[in-house]
């Protein structure tokens, strides 16, 4: 029986082999490990070379333990950086399981304290794998919440540039379809992991930003494919109310859905406008819609707010039928009264009802409602102001005012 070996001549040995160590090693990634063969050759051989300085790296280890109290941090070090983001911690995991199964096997035949050697140090190397993983996990978390901060910023401001597509696409956005933004209270604890599990679940993705005492975040989905159609899409309102617990008490307003995540800042607007005078409306509900608040945010100045009314009530009326503005013109002056409009118009009240019936339609708003003659009571203020051109609406084809029918005498006729 050979005398055991010394130490120094067991690092001689080791020093020896660690090229076969190495090629060994590769050759079993090679036939144990399916996606080894399946990388290109360069991260190949980057992989090749993690294994190559785990071996040696346990060979300076064996020789002094104590000299340096982290060596196995070294075999990652020599990695490029990419590779951290190619080899998943499961895979790196099974890489250090193959190089320490080739070392045991090459060195069974030696004495228990080298053995014992590569015990110990396949764990180091394993917490060292560990550690490695998690503090690139920590700084591509710090990154992506600063990232995410600039991208929910430009869309609130809507002053961003042609980079914009790519940050998102960089925090993992995939909708393709409309977007919504959602604006709300930031509650005292804020469990953003919670809010983006909602998302998830709702089939949608999210950004999160908080900005002192406002919490936004800002919801979209991809267009319908072969998986589904639209009719299966849960409405951004129905996906606010399902959000609405992650948000502190008070305000919750949501802005309308645009074409797309870059256009975001049009809904931003309108939601950020509807947040901040949503408390002037005192039956207000959590979550509500941006354009709910539209009378409220014209008051307080909004532009939006102001072309909105315009443009989807005062201009589709007056391209219409100008019956149908003089008649809601007439309507609302006159206290919504059915018998008080037909008299001023010369015409009779179910004429009167037939014609808001039409203004429903075109618009689709109802005159008849209290809340929605105050939207259409503004609307038709602010397009007189930005028309000011347009004839009076109270004369209409040849109807005489009201005044001058109750002066002769005539009667209301259909």
């Amino acid at each position: 029986m050979p005398a055991p070996r010394t130490k120094d001549q067991t690092l001689n040995w080791l020093r020896s082999i660690s090229g076969e160590l190495s090629t060994a090693t590769v050759k079993r990634l090679e036939e144990t490990l399916p996606w080894f063969g399946d990388m290109p050759p360069g991260r190949r051989s980057a992989v090749g070379l993690v294994a190559q300085s785990g071996i040696s790296s346990f060979i300076a280890w064996f020789e002094d333990p104590t000299a340096t109290p982290w060596v196995a941090a070294d075999v990652f070090d020599s990695a490029p950086r990419e590779l951290l983001r190619s080899v998943s911690l499961q895979q790196t995991l099974q890489l250090i399981r193959v190089v320490v199964e080739v070392v045991e096997e090459r060195t069974k035949s030696t004495d228990g304290d080298v053995r014992e050697a590569v015990l110990k140090y396949s764990r180091d190397i394993a917490f060292a794998a560990a550690d490695v993983y998690a503090r690139a996990a920590e700084a591509r978390g710090l990154w992506d919440a600063r990232l995410e901060a600039l991208v929910v910023d430009s869309i609130l401001t809507g002053e961003h540039d042609d980079e914009l597509p790519s940050r998102i696409a960089a925090l993992g956005w995939h909708g393709h379809g409309e977007v919504s933004v959602l604006v709300g209270t930031t509650p005292r604890i804020l469990e953003v992991d919670q809010i983006r599990r909602t998302a998830r679940h709702n089939k949608v993705d999210l950004l999160v930003g908080v900005q002192g005492g406002r919490l936004v975040l800002v919801i979209g989905r991809a267009h319908p494919n072969g998986e589904g159609d639209e009719a299966e899409q849960v409405p951004f309102m129905e996906i606010a109310e399902r959000l609405e617990p992650s948000f502190g008490d008070g305000r919750l307003v949501l802005g309308p859905p645009v074409p797309s995540v870059v256009e975001a800042s049009r809904s931003a607007r309108a939601a950020l406008a509807g947040f901040a005078v949503a408390g002037a409306w005192r039956k207000a509900q959590r979550p509500m819609l941006a354009d709910e608040l539209l009378p409220e945010r014209a008051l307080a100045g909004d532009p939006l707010a102001r072309q909105t009314l315009v443009a989807r009530v005062f201009r589709p009326l007056a391209d219409h039928q100008s019956d149908l503005l003089t008649t809601l013109w007439c309507y609302l002056d006159n206290g919504r009264s059915l018998e008080a409009t037909a008299r001023e118009l010369f015409v009779h009240p179910n004429t009167v009802r037939y014609r808001l019936k039409r203004v429903s339609e075109v618009i689709g708003w109802d005159a008849t409602g209290p809340r929605e003659a105050l939207i259409l009571q503004c609307a038709l203020i602010l397009g007189n102001i930005a028309e000011p051109k347009q004839p009076d609406t109270r004369r209409h084809s040849g109807t005489a005012p009201a005044t001058n029918v109750a002066r002769r005498g005539r009667r209301p006729t259909h």
